[in-house]
């Protein structure tokens, strides 16, 4: 049973099930001489997915069609992009094969579902079209032996806002999705680029890598180590998905990075840190700081972790840091269990340095 999408913002649909309905008008085109004006396509989750054709092409044995990607109310930064496959008639045999054409990224790095010099189409959007070739060919007596080439104008310049080039992915985006459907401010994208971060990593040897909530301290990890781009993930709130992850997928060395308040709600137990979903317990947080020689009252009563360390000596400051970050790491320990994994923690300011720590890594 197909799980009800949220009714207050607009679902999507996945640059794989977009590809997937661009084959399909081109393939049409490409067996009849005639192109759809629309498409249907059943994404893996059950939902259909009825898309308009934007862009056709054909000529001497191809055919191309281009399908415009809406993401709902998601801010997907390929919401916009126009997918395009251009499909030929194969060698006898070949069955369906997949080239990248421009803006579609090249795996260059292992530890991806898709292997080393492969276009960056993942493995459930390159079944879509099988299976949309495959239909396609028993209702209109068309060939099965066909070259998908998928293309996205201006994509190698979105695909600088994701993790592509972090990941070893070059030249361009990934045509995804698992469930075709894109779900408005969905979690689940943003982990699961974490995961393949951190497969990434694994995949090439490296023994350290970091989490970052952000890019103030990420630019701190960057200026405390010597780690190339595929060690360096955007966490972002999602240190839980990130810990839970790597418990199973150990890296030996973890820095988690982070400025004062997400790092007090990671001490305090929370491990989604965005701001709807965990709240700090300043009552909780008084009785920590005034051990440091913080006003009790007045930290309970505060409005932000900022206000608190603000009014703050550098001495005092220094010291709640690393209560904070201690508390952080014992939160993290617990995420982790028996893995493996020596874990940093690293309290970052607004200026990009480092004001508190605990734990250590391995040299």
């Amino acid at each position: 049973m197909t799980k009800t999408l949220t009714t207050d913002l607009r679902f999507g649909w996945t640059t794989g099930t977009c590809a997937t309905a661009a084959v399909n008008a081109a393939y049409t085109a490409l067996v009849t001489g005639a192109f759809p004006d629309r498409v249907s396509v059943v994404t893996p989750s059950g939902k259909a997915a009825d898309l308009a054709v934007q862009m056709t092409d054909r000529g001497d044995c191809w055919a191309q069609a281009g399908i415009i990607k809406d993401a709902g109310d998601d801010p997907d930064v390929t919401h916009g992009a126009m997918i395009v496959a251009t499909l030929r008639i194969g060698l006898p045999q070949s069955g369906v094969t997949f080239l990248r054409g421009d803006g579609v990224g090249i795996i260059t790095k292992p530890g991806l579902p898709i292997d080393v010099g492969e276009p960056a189409i993942n493995p459930v959007p390159r079944d879509m079209m099988r299976r949309a070739i495959d239909q396609l060919a028993s209702a209109l007596a068309g060939p099965r032996d066909i070259i998908v080439e998928i293309s996205v104008p201006d994509g190698a310049k979105i695909a600088l806002k994701t993790w592509n080039p972090r990941l070893g992915i070059e030249g361009g985006i990934s045509i995804l999705g698992t469930t075709g459907v894109v779900r408005p401010f969905s979690c689940s994208a943003w982990i699961a680029s974490i995961h393949r971060g951190i497969d990434v990593a694994r995949a090439n040897g490296l023994v350290h890598v970091a989490g970052s909530t952000g890019s103030t301290s990420e630019k701190a990890v960057i200026n405390r180590y010597e780690l190339p781009d595929i060690a360096l993930m955007d966490m972002g709130d999602f240190v839980g998905g990130m810990l839970k992850y790597m418990r199973r997928h150990p890296v030996p060395n973890l820095t988690i990075a982070g400025g004062f308040a997400k790092m007090v709600k990671l001490g305090q137990g929370a491990i989604d840190l965005h701001s709807a979903r965990s709240q700090v317990d300043f009552p909780a947080l008084a009785k920590v700081a005034a051990s440091h020689g913080f006003q009790h009252d007045k930290v309970s009563q505060a409005n932000s972790v900022l206000d608190v360390v603000q009014g703050a000596t550098p001495e005092m400051r220094a010291a709640l840091a690393g209560k904070i970050a201690a508390d952080a790491r014992e939160t993290a320990m617990k995420l982790v269990r028996d893995a493996a994994i020596n874990i940093e923690v690293l309290i970052v300011d607004r200026d990009e340095q480092v004001v508190g720590t605990a734990g250590t890594i391995a040299q």
